[in-house]
């Protein structure tokens, strides 16, 4: 596993741990600190507000999990990926695509974020 799969594993395992200090902790350490994430439904800038989103996103889909939905591809300081939200083992609820953009020194500087599968509700 290269360094750009590994990165995409610990964000994708970041949005799993619902331990605010232990979670923030990892932010800080893969996020670049002007950090941004976007998706169809949020757009947040800044380690705080990534925060406080994966936490209401654990708040409206309690006990489900994040799991990587295949390889990570990857080339310059671009990584795309798919994800996978569901119950651990079964089936996902919702999936998603990301394309991450990187920093120099291998942090996190934005995720775009496409919903490929949605629950109707959302």
């Amino acid at each position: 596993m290269n360094d750009t799969a590994k990165l995409v594993e610990r964000y994708l395992a970041t949005w799993n741990i619902t331990d605010a200090a232990e979670r923030r902790a990892e932010i800080d350490a893969i996020w670049a600190e002007d950090g941004r994430y976007v998706d169809p439904l949020v757009d947040v800038a800044g380690r705080d507000a990534i925060d406080a989103t994966i936490a209401a996103v654990q708040q409206q889909f309690p006990g489900l999990v994040f799991t990587p939905g295949g390889d990570v591809d990857a080339h310059h300081d671009l990584a795309r990926f798919t994800w996978n939200l569901g119950p651990e083992g079964g089936e996902a609820i919702v999936i998603g695509f990301d394309v991450a953009v990187l920093t120099e020194d291998g942090r996190i500087r934005t995720v775009h974020g496409f919903l490929d599968q949605v629950p109707a509700a959302l």
